[in-house]
């Protein structure tokens, strides 16, 4: 291989050879083998290289409508804290405040222009979640706690009525 030119390959070419200045070399079986190495993992790795400049935008899920809401609404009152919220520890009902949370925004979207005393449930359910967490009742129990604990029940209670007598939207 003088001149850095490469010598022609056949059958009786040994896969590793002695070169000038003491060295070895592969011989021409050896670099057509690590050729199609490299080849083949170039064209196994080509599809990762997709299209894509990054991972797709996440679809923005379907509204669910009011019939969802219904649906928490019934397992948010199978809860002991709804049932009987004087019987309650208030740091016991956290959890359940918590899945409250989202109820008395929704209420009041499905409320629109409508249904008037849906919204107004939503916002005296707003107001008593905002009571329990700023009397620090899901740290210590206190009056003040057992009495935003029936607010909730009463405007959960109000919510679930409102959405089943009357249509929503507007």
């Amino acid at each position: 291989m003088a001149g850095g030119g490469h010598e022609h390959c056949d059958a009786t070419a040994s896969p590793l050879r002695e070169v000038a200045g003491g060295g070895r070399e592969y011989g021409c079986a050896v670099r057509r083998i690590l050729a199609a190495i490299g080849g083949t993992l170039f064209l196994l790795l080509l599809p990762a290289c997709g299209t894509e400049a990054g991972p797709s935008p996440a679809k923005q899920a379907q509204d669910p409508g009011p019939e969802a809401l219904a649906v928490k609404l019934d397992a948010l009152m199978t809860d002991g804290c709804y049932r009987d919220p004087a019987l309650q520890d208030p740091p016991g009902c956290e959890k359940y405040v918590t899945q409250l949370g989202s109820v008395p925004g929704t209420a009041q979207k499905y409320a629109g222009t409508t249904n008037l005393a849906l919204a107004d449930a939503g916002r005296r359910l707003d107001a008593a979640i905002a009571t329990f967490r700023d009397r620090g009742c899901a740290g210590a129990a206190g009056p003040d706690c057992t009495t935003a604990l029936r607010d909730m029940a009463t405007s959960l209670r109000d919510i679930d009525g409102s959405l089943a007598a009357a249509p929503t939207g507007g």
